[in-house]
């Protein structure tokens, strides 16, 4: 069965946002501290993660920080903020997208089984595709890794299917709407501009001087230079 955790301090709003899940055929589990949750989610196995930005101990931000270099699975984050400057942060840490308080609970199923459909989806194209390799990176989708030069490059979920969908297709350019609606979803919300965060992350993490590996093509798009 699908698992998903669920941190969040209030533990009314846990509790029907777990019974709205599990409804939907969803196991849920329920971290009440942003301690808790870390353990949880280094213990457990888990598909997804919601994640509020409010906990009493440490900030969702903090636990992005920590986990996710290390957690190859969607993050959801809720905030009771609509501040861009909150969500921008959020994406910027590798959340993959955000609600915003207050949400129905049938939402909160809705775009959860979005992100798990959408990620299997991707998992499952990738997979029997094989390897990509040019210039010293190596891109292996079967096991989500990517490597520079022998050494391993973490990248977060989505920063991995970002440049794993631009690398197999080199050399063809695609505007951020392109990119958005591919690989988030045209019912995601949120705004492209996620995708200029994420290609710069990716651009921090693969890059240098002498090494480019992705072209922005000025008032178009991004390509992968083959």
């Amino acid at each position: 069965m699908t698992r998903v955790l669920i941190v969040e301090d209030d533990e009314s709003i846990a509790e029907i946002e777990r019974d709205y899940l599990e409804v939907g055929g969803i196991h849920a589990d329920i971290a009440l501290s942003g301690n808790a949750g870390v353990r949880m989610i280094y213990t457990g196995s888990y598909d997804l993660i919601v994640l509020d930005i409010m906990l009493p101990d440490m900030d969702g931000f903090q636990i992005l920080k920590k986990i996710r270099d290390e957690v190859d699975v969607p993050i959801l984050m809720v905030t009771a903020k609509q501040s861009d400057i909150d969500i921008v942060r959020g994406l910027n840490l590798g959340a993959d997208d955000y609600i915003v308080k207050p949400f129905s609970p049938a939402e909160l199923v809705a775009r959860v089984k979005s992100h798990l459909a959408r990620f299997r989806r991707i998992k499952d194209k990738y997979s029997p595709d094989g390897s990509t390799e040019t210039n010293g990176l190596a891109i292996d989708p079967e096991s989500r890794v990517v490597t520079l030069y022998g050494e391993t490059v973490s990248l977060t979920a989505k920063e991995f299917d970002v440049l794993h969908f631009l690398a197999t297709h080199p050399n063809q350019v695609f505007s951020r709407e392109h990119l958005f609606d591919r690989l988030w979803g045209v019912e995601a919300v949120g705004d492209i501009s996620t995708v200029t965060v994420h290609i710069r992350k990716i651009r921090e993490k693969i890059e240098s001087p002498e090494a480019k590996f992705i072209e922005t093509v000025w008032g178009v798009g991004y390509k992968f230079l083959d």
